[in-house]
């Protein structure tokens, strides 16, 4: 149970990051989709923007007590990004 929901969540924040992209007119893309993470590509000039949008629509993914908790991270390479 625990592990499909966790999908569903995950399907849901993909889902509205995508769509926030694409209202944003950005030319940022998600690309991958790793467990609980959603990897993005983005212009330099986009990554702030992107990752605010990816952030708020991760957090707002599913209504929780306590809420959602997520981390945004930058980088040239996942490695980098998760650092």
């Amino acid at each position: 149970v625990i592990q499909g929901s966790a999908a569903d969540i995950i399907k849901g924040a993909m889902e509205r990051a995508h769509a926030a992209i694409a209202a944003a007119g950005l030319e940022s893309r998600i690309v991958l989709q790793i467990h609980d993470e959603l990897l993005v590509e983005a212009p330099l000039d986009e990554v702030t923007r992107v990752s605010a949008i990816v952030h708020d629509a991760m957090v707002g993914a599913y209504d929780l007590d306590p809420p959602l908790e997520v981390d945004v991270g930058v980088g040239d390479t996942w490695l980098e990004a998760k650092s």
